[in-house]
C-alpha cells in the first residue's frame, strides 16, 4: 500500500500529474480542484494517495489532505461510482461543497460531475447522508479560521436561518454556505443571522 508520495512535481496534465519521487516518477490521477491547488512545475508536493489495483492496471490516485482522501472513499463505496468517478465529483465540487450538498439533498450539485447522473446523485445522497453530518461539513469549512459558536442543527437558531432562506427560494447547498459564514453569538436571534446571510449572499 502506497499511503502517500512526496517529490518534485515533474509534469501537470489535465486528469493527473508526474512526482519525481528518488529518480522514479510516479503517474497520479488528481482532481482538477487539487491540479488548481497546486505549487509549479519543479516544487516540492505531498500527495495522500489511493492504489486502484485493476486487472490491468494499477493507478494512483493522489490528494493534497487526509480528509480529501477520506471524502473520496466515502464516494468510491458507493454503488456504482469507481475511482474516475469519485475524482470527477470532486473536481467540481470541493469536499466541504459535497458535505453540504449531501446534506442539503442537492442533487443538481452532484450530478454536475461528468459522468454522474441523477439517478446516481440521489443514490449517493442517501448513501452517504448517515456517513457526514452538517457538524462534519461546518467543522472541515472552517478549518484554519475561528470555530463557530453555533452548530446547524435541526431545531437551533442558524438550523431556522437555513430554512426560511430555502424558503425563499435560494438553494440549500448555498443556504448552509452563507448560514455557517455567520458568526453565531450565545442568544442571537433568527432574524439577525438571517440578515447576516443574506448580506453575504448578495457579494
Amino acid at each position: 500500500m502506497i499511503t502517500y508520495v512526496r517529490g518534485e512535481l515533474a509534469a501537470v496534465y489535465e486528469d493527473r500529474v508526474v512526482v519525481d519521487v528518488g529518480g522514479v516518477g510516479y503517474s497520479v490521477f488528481t482532481s482538477v480542484q487539487t491540479i488548481s491547488l497546486l505549487p509549479p512545475v519543479g516544487n516540492e508536493v505531498k500527495l495522500h494517495t489511493f492504489l486502484n489495483v485493476k486487472e490491468d492496471a494499477m493507478q494512483l490516485f493522489g490528494f493534497l489532505t487526509r480528509d480529501d482522501l477520506q471524502v473520496f472513499r466515502l464516494l468510491i463505496g458507493v454503488s456504482g461510482i469507481g475511482p474516475k468517478g469519485g475524482q470527477s465529483i470532486l473536481s467540481v465540487l470541493t469536499p466541504d461543497d459535497l458535505r453540504f450538498a449531501v446534506m442539503s439533498g442537492d442533487v443538481k450539485a452532484i450530478s454536475a460531475a461528468p459522468g454522474i447522473g441523477k439517478k446516481t446523485a440521489e443514490k449517493l445522497i442517501i448513501e452517504l447522508k448517515d456517513k457526514l453530518s452538517i457538524e462534519d461539513a461546518l467543522e472541515h469549512a472552517a478549518s484554519g479560521a475561528e470555530s463557530l459558536p453555533g452548530q446547524i442543527q435541526s431545531g437551533s437558531v442558524s438550523g431556522d436561518a437555513v430554512q426560511a432562506l430555502t424558503a425563499l427560494g435560494y438553494g440549500s447547498t448555498e443556504a448552509l454556505k452563507a448560514v455557517k459564514q455567520v458568526e453565531i453569538t450565545e442568544g442571537m436571534e433568527v432574524e439577525a443571522v438571517l440578515k447576516q446571510a443574506l448580506k453575504y449572499m448578495m457579494f
